[in-house]
Formats: structure tokens, C-alpha cells, sequence
């Protein structure tokens, strides 16, 4: 795949195998994201080759990301890029659409075909937190800080991570959260089914190379589950019925070619 990226969207991505490897890579300022983070993690998203089966999302340093780079809130914003005044004052549409194309970085990773790992350790504030809730899977190291501190800046959530927090926390909570701007820690985003496990910092990469290993050792089939699930919250029960049939169709029939050969 092409790993060339902007130099000012504090990324890294690599491929080993059949894993390709995020990495939010400015860990002297806690990694901070930029629009040019999100139309960055686009580009990747829409450029992961066929044969990859999984993707992990990783934060260089003792913090995954402290979310929107301050700078956004300056007149001057962030060289080469708009600032936050600069986009308030476009026409709605104009607006809208920029919203809309920063969601991207985040929507598409339970979109894209391969399952997607997000491994968490120290901060993830905001734009942080919203990417890891955009993975399939997060797995947070024991000392991980969890936080929606937008609205302490007068702004809402906006990147996707709203759906995810409302349905593991329930409308009352995940309001409680998102007005406070209180942490949540590694037990209680197990608890809440945000995190599926939680593992002291120096286990966090061991312990999602052995969830790569079992997505591995399900010859496909992991690729199949990740849409029956997803779809799974939204249709009603004949539907997804149907939907079993159809993916159980085609593991079966991909068996019976693999044992043909």
C-alpha cells in the first residue's frame, strides 16, 4: 500500500504481513489531531489492500491522542490548514461538508473490510477518545484516561463518537460524561463494553498481537462476522436471520473450495 503521507498530519503507517499499523506519531505533544489527521486516516482507510486483516490504531509515547490541536482555536490556526474561526465563517453547506469529509477518518474504520484494533494507553481526550470508539475493538492499558472535553470548549462531539457512547452508556450517562468532562479509567470502560479488556501498558501490543492471531485462526470467517454484527444492531430479527444464511453460504462455500485445492 502507499504509505506516502502529508508531514503535517502526524501520522505513520506501516504493513507487516497482513496487518497494517496506524500510528499517531507526535507523542512530545501527546498526539495531537488536525484536519489533516482526518482526511489522512481517509487516505489510509481507502487505500488498505485486499489481502489485510486487520488494522491497529496506536499512539506513540505514554498518551494515544489529546485530541484537537489547540492551535485550531487561534486566529492564525495551524499553517497550511483552516482554523476553526476560519471555518465558522463559511457558508452552511460549505460547512457542512467539511464536517462531514473530517467524519470520514473516523466512520470508515468499521466500514473498511479488515477488523480494526485501537490500543489505548494514557490520554484519549475528544478526537482521541472518538477514534478509538471508531475501531472495531479497543484495548486499553491499566492506566488509560477517557474523555469527551468538548463541551468544556464549547463545541459537541463530532466525530462519530456520539453513537458509540450513547449505545454502550445509555443517553443519560453518556450526556453526564459529555457535560462534565470527567475520565473514565481502563475498569470502567470494560465495564460500559467500550474496551474488551484491559492490560497493564507494557502488555497493550502483546496482547492485541494475540487478537490478531485469533482473527487469523478464523480462515475468514472473522471477515464475514464483522458486518453480521454491525448490522445486527439496526435490522430486525427476519433480517438478520436472512443475513446468517447468506454469510454461512458463502463460508461453506469457501471451506469446500479450500478443501478442493
Amino acid at each position: 500500500m502507499d504509505t506516502a503521507l502529508p508531514e503535517d498530519c502526524g501520522l505513520a503507517v506501516s504493513r507487516t504481513a497482513d496487518v497494517v499499523t496506524i500510528t499517531l506519531n507526535d507523542p512530545q505533544r501527546r498526539n495531537p489531531q488536525t484536519p489533516a489527521t482526518w482526511l489522512a486516516l481517509t487516505k489510509i482507510a481507502e487505500s488498505i489492500p485486499a489481502d489485510v486483516v486487520a488494522v491497529l490504531i496506536t499512539g506513540a509515547g505514554s498518551s494515544f491522542s489529546a485530541g484537537l490541536d489547540r492551535r485550531m482555536f487561534t486566529p492564525e490556526g495551524i499553517p497550511g490548514q483552516q482554523s476553526l474561526a476560519h471555518l465558522a465563517r463559511q457558508p452552511d453547506d460549505v460547512l457542512d461538508s467539511a464536517i462531514a469529509a473530517f467524519q470520514d477518518g473516523f466512520r470508515m474504520w468499521r466500514e473498511i473490510r479488515p477488523i480494526t484494533i485501537a490500543l489505548v494507553q494514557g490520554h484519549a481526550v475528544g478526537a482521541g477518545f472518538q477514534l478509538a470508539l471508531a475501531a472495531d475493538l479497543m484495548i486499553v492499558a491499566d492506566d488509560v484516561d477517557l474523555s469527551m472535553k468538548e463541551a468544556q470548549l464549547g463545541l459537541i462531539p463530532d466525530l462519530t463518537g456520539t453513537h458509540t457512547l450513547v449505545r454502550a452508556m445509555g443517553y443519560s450517562q453518556a450526556l453526564e460524561m459529555c457535560l462534565t468532562g470527567r475520565s473514565m479509567g481502563a475498569v470502567e470502560a470494560v465495564q460500559r463494553g467500550l474496551a474488551v479488556t484491559s492490560v497493564p501498558s507494557g502488555e497493550l501490543a502483546a496482547t492485541g498481537q494475540l487478537l490478531i492471531e485469533a482473527i487469523r485462526a478464523t480462515h475468514g470467517a472473522a471477515l464475514e462476522l464483522k458486518p453480521l454484527l454491525l448490522n445486527a444492531q439496526t435490522v430486525d430479527p427476519i433480517t438478520q436471520h436472512s443475513a446468517e444464511r447468506l454469510a454461512q453460504a458463502k463460508r461453506l462455500r469457501a471451506l469446500l473450495s479450500a478443501s478442493d485445492h
